[in-house]
């Protein structure tokens, strides 16, 4: 027999529960970058730096503390045309920005305000609630429930009494969440306008092993 016809060591039930919870994005980070490409190194840095600049004062007349405001150093590298022949193009400089808002309703104004002050490149906008670790735990407590529910039907079916608790094992959280993502993508409740943030589904699962008591 193979091992879905036989059990090596019997000792009781295991079942795999999972739940999830939604919430309504409070949070929005935005990616984006800016890209420049000069003859001169020195040029290159100084049009870089000074699109930096303009972001910082843009967000700030928005009200962004700057602490909500990650920025990677300048980066610099030769930048090449690879046609029919290598051709050398300049110097490019590089300057990225993580930009948190948690004011929702102006990312659309801060997104364009960013790009119109220098910002040529978006690599895009996620959600996010300030609340996922109370939401973790409220999708642990409801897949454990599950679990224990899935585990008391097996046991009334088997003509047996579900006894204690004796394994519990954490799934990872992230590899569900993908799961998750993957299946609602068609469905997922979404609103009007191009930035529409949706929901936030925070996903827990858990195995739990039961004892039974026979009779």
């Amino acid at each position: 027999m193979n091992g879905t016809q036989s059990i090596g060591t019997p000792w009781g039930i295991s079942v795999f529960g999972t739940a999830s919870v939604d919430a309504t994005p409070d949070v929005a980070r935005l990616r984006v970058a800016i890209k420049q490409t000069r003859q001169k190194p020195g040029e290159s840095f100084e049009v870089t730096r000074g699109s930096v600049n303009q972001i910082r004062e843009v967000l700030r007349g928005h009200g962004v503390p700057d602490t909500a405001v990650s920025t990677s150093r300048l980066d610099l590298k030769s930048s090449w045309n690879f046609g029919n022949e290598r051709t050398f193009l300049g110097y490019e400089c590089t300057a990225s920005f993580v930009i948190e808002l948690r004011e929702l309703d102006i990312l659309e104004t801060v997104l364009v305000d960013v790009v119109e002050a220098g910002a040529n490149q978006v690599d895009g906008v996620e959600f996010d609630v300030s609340t996922k670790q109370e939401l973790r735990a409220q999708a642990r407590a409801a897949a454990v429930a599950a679990a224990r529910e899935k585990a008391a039907l097996y046991a009334e079916a088997a003509d047996v009494r579900l006894g204690p608790v004796i394994h519990i094992k954490d799934v990872d959280s992230d590899q569900l969440q993908n799961s998750y993502r993957g299946h609602r993508q068609a469905g997922g409740a979404g609103g009007e306008g191009d930035l529409a943030p949706g929901k936030i589904s925070v996903t827990a699962g858990v195995v739990i092993g039961f004892s039974i008591i026979s009779g």
